[in-house]
């Protein structure tokens, strides 16, 4: 059982890939907080939206095989 993740921007940088396929997490809470400590995120989780299956959930949304998550921070542009 696994979920492919998504990085955007920073976080994108941080991890030095744009995507990964990884085992199912007990929560999304949990798996950014395993991921932040593997990349050396810098972001909170606070200051991000997490999306499953390409709409935003709450952080503590169920999580299924297969399904696509994707951590987005804040962006910032002209």
């Amino acid at each position: 059982m696994s979920v492919t993740v998504l990085y955007f921007a920073s976080l994108r940088e941080a991890a030095g890939v744009d995507r990964e396929l990884l085992p199912l997490p007990a929560s999304l809470r949990a798996l950014y907080d395993a991921l932040s400590l593997r990349h050396g995120f810098s972001l909170p989780a606070t200051k991000l939206r997490v999306a499953v299956d390409g709409a935003f959930v709450p952080w503590d949304s169920p999580l299924s095989d297969g399904c696509e998550i994707a951590f987005i921070p804040p962006v910032s542009g002209g």
